[in-house]
């Protein structure tokens, strides 16, 4: 029994990150640039046109093609259309 509460634990430890990670949608027909940064880390990320990318699972800030900048806590839905972001 404990094993087998054990192994549920580290399954779901190791796919609740993805989980609650915020789901950022391209919506423009050219791929978009935004710029996350993550506990002190920057990364760009390039989303292809009609493409979802998870992101932010601990929560970040993301600076958009158009400039404007979004903290994210990380269960948003972001959808990027003209360069500008909609979040839900």
């Amino acid at each position: 029994m404990m094993m087998r509460l054990a192994t549920a634990l580290v399954l779901f430890c190791a796919i609740a990150p993805e989980a609650m990670a915020a789901s950022v949608t391209n919506k423009d027909a050219d791929a978009q640039v935004i710029v996350v940064v993550e506990g002190g880390r920057r990364a760009e990320i390039a989303i292809e046109a009609g493409a979802t990318e998870s992101i932010c699972p601990r929560g970040c800030f993301i600076t958009l093609p158009s400039g404007d900048r979004i903290g994210l806590n990380g269960d948003e839905d972001v959808d990027i259309q003209n360069g500008s972001a909609t979040v839900r």
